[in-house]
């Protein structure tokens, strides 16, 4: 929770936890989640489940039971103190959750947009970044010719009048950096928000709007299970 961007804090975050590389566009982000959560209220209207054969109960409990065991065993190799916090019945109910699929695309999707935002902000500073070193680099090529021009008399004078640009322009580059950031960061904990929001409107267990440093640990323990998971399960 998710994302300078690696420290901003996400839900969601792939193996490398936050990466951002070259270019995207973000204008699908909430459409894509009202989709996921469309797709996932549609299968929950369902009396079965896609791919577990077509709603046999005996099918259903030997899948829940099967997705009970796995997260047992995947809960091991997280710290400690969470695995005290992820009782039977939280397990139980996050493998619930996970029978018909649907949640794993979900998790996919918003993986997707987090990736594409990151993307986005990061070229946004890049941009931002170049525009404000090129302004540097022409003001000095400026004060460099002015220099060679300079009469000796007018030298300490113009020296004088070029360091105060140099310092004023130094502080509009940090500036401009600084309300960058902030506006990231903005971004960003509101893109924590929206996954918070739509994992608990697909009714995976353990997430809700919070931006309490345990919560957050504690659901992207959750997250890491749910991707562990699929990717065992996308496997056979």
């Amino acid at each position: 929770m998710v994302t300078v961007l690696t420290s901003v804090p996400s839900v969601i975050q792939c193996p490398t936890w936050w990466t951002h590389q070259a270019t995207a566009r973000i204008f699908t982000d909430r459409h894509l989640d009202r989709e996921l959560l469309g797709s996932c209220s549609k299968f929950k209207e369902m009396d079965v489940y896609p791919g577990v054969t077509d709603g046999d109960p005996a099918k259903h409990q030997e899948r829940h039971y099967y997705l009970l065991s796995e997260l047992q065993t995947l809960v091991k190799d997280l710290p400690s103190s969470f695995q005290q916090r992820l009782s039977y019945n939280t397990l139980g109910d996050l493998a619930l959750a996970l029978i018909d699929g649907t949640v794993y695309e979900i998790v996919q999707g918003l993986l997707d947009i987090q990736h594409l935002t990151e993307k986005n902000l990061y070229n946004q500073r890049q941009k931002l970044h170049s525009e404000l070193q090129a302004l540097k680099q022409d003001l000095l090529r400026k004060h460099k010719d002015a220099l060679q021009t300079c009469k000796s008399h007018n030298l300490t004078l113009l020296k004088s009048n070029q360091q105060a640009e140099l310092e004023a322009l130094e502080i509009r580059v940090r500036e401009e950096q600084r309300i960058m950031d902030k506006k990231i960061v903005a971004e960003m904990d509101q893109k924590v928000i929206d996954q918070q929001n739509t994992l608990e409107k697909a009714g995976v267990p353990g997430f809700f709007i919070t931006t309490n440093p345990q919560e957050l640990t504690m659901q992207m323990n959750l997250l890491e299970l749910i991707l562990k998971l699929q990717q065992k399960e996308s496997q056979y």
